[in-house]
């Protein structure tokens, strides 16, 4: 048990490099194995590691600021002004205030764009905090979690079961009066049924896409009873499975012997599913021969924006998945889709007409050249030619 204590203390400390080991020395370092850990294991390694969460970190915004001038570039631009006062003009001539001016004015601009570039990811990180289930930050600050988490889920899933997210809420006394001093424990207080409904075209371009003969999976971080009923609003088969089903190694009965690749394409869609699952789920579509489409606007969308064959940004998505996919929309909403596939498909339909005719004109060129050259013994004159190019250009309205 010291050993094992030991080891998990050098993976505390960074100690170990885990990256670039082989996977069998990573998983005798962290003491476990593939098929994860028991009730035991989890808890002392609650207690070694802490809980797993994003630590919010306080900073003074006017030094944040100053230290974008302390950097090679800013150290140029800094010698630079000095110079301008002191070496610049000499003979007792005055400094040169104008080069001054402008070296530090463009010192605190560049410093300015980054520090903004800067804060802009730090609340992108604010906002990804902002935005964890209630299960994994409310419930597991409050106090009296064991008593009250049965119920809780209980209602969570009801929620679900209406296609209604839920929202926790607690408070914590904190008698000093101060953000930063110690509280007393977390007290739940309850939960907030919050309800995003599809936009109001989403139903329609569904409706439009099935009819097209394009299938139509929902791949959503969210739970299952959430998809199912969001899919049932949108006129979407309900047919749908947790991410388990995928990478997991528990999985229902009714599922456990079915293949996962065939799983993948029987399945109307997956939910609770992570960026690893959205990557599998389109790999295995295209290992199938099948030409896959993925949607998405987050950094978690962005590797399977990338493996698809054609990667769709929606509108205000983030630069990640912009750069990964292979169309941008710059509207709100899905229905340009169905009018790319419509053009793409008439493109597709006038270069296979195109196809068409250009080889049945050659063939129709090769069989009256050689007919001509034997009629004529291979004594072609230029009249014959010419009746080639009428061949060729064959009657109004044909070609």
């Amino acid at each position: 048990m010291d050993d094992k204590a030991a080891n998990l203390d050098a993976v505390l400390k960074e100690a170990v490099d885990l990256e670039n080991i082989p996977i069998e020395e990573v998983f005798e370092n962290l003491r476990c194995n593939p098929q994860g850990l028991s009730t035991e294991q989890a808890e002392q390694r609650l207690t070694i590691f802490g809980p797993n969460k994003l630590e919010e970190k306080q900073e003074s915004k006017l030094l944040k600021f100053l230290g974008f001038m302390w950097n090679p570039l800013s150290w140029v631009m800094e010698a630079a002004a000095i110079m301008a006062i002191a070496l610049a003009n000499g003979g007792g001539k005055p400094p040169d205030w104008q080069d001054f001016v402008g070296i530090i004015t463009l010192l605190i601009i560049n410093s300015t764009i980054s520090f903004i570039e800067e804060n802009n990811a730090g609340n992108a990180a604010a906002a990804l905090m902002a935005r964890l289930a209630p299960k994994a930050k409310i419930l597991h600050l409050a106090h009296n979690k064991s008593d009250i988490e049965r119920r809780v889920r209980a209602v969570i899933d009801k929620f679900a079961e209406r296609g209604l997210r839920a929202l926790g809420v607690a408070y914590q006394e904190v008698p000093d009066g101060r953000k930063e001093s110690p509280g007393g424990p977390w007290q739940f207080i309850g939960l907030l049924p919050l309800f995003d409904p599809p936009r109001h075209d989403s139903a329609e371009t569904i409706r439009r896409a099935l009819d097209l003969g394009v299938n139509v999976k929902m791949i959503t971080g969210d739970q299952l009873a959430i998809g199912k009923e969001t899919a049932r609003r949108l006129g979407m088969g309900t047919n749908m499975y947790p991410s388990s089903a995928l990478l997991g190694q528990n999985k229902d009965e009714s599922i456990a012997s079915l293949p996962v690749d065939e799983l993948i394409e029987k399945a109307d869609g997956f939910a609770g599913v992570f960026p690893e699952h959205k990557y599998e789920i389109v790999k295995r579509l295209q290992a199938r021969k099948h030409i896959c489409g993925m949607t998405g606007d987050g950094v978690n969308d962005a590797p399977a924006l990338k493996k698809a064959d054609i990667g769709i940004a929606v509108a205000d998505s983030t630069d990640a998945a912009r750069s990964a996919s292979d169309i941008v929309l710059t509207e709100p909403g899905l229905s340009v889709i169905i009018s790319a596939v419509l053009t793409s498909r008439a493109i597709f339909q006038r270069m296979k007409n195109y196809t068409i005719y250009a080889v049945s004109i050659t063939i129709r060129i090769v069989l009256g050249f050689m007919l001509l050259a034997l009629i004529w013994k291979f004594d072609f004159p230029p009249f014959m030619v010419l009746i080639i190019a009428i061949l060729n250009d064959g009657k109004p309205g044909f070609s």
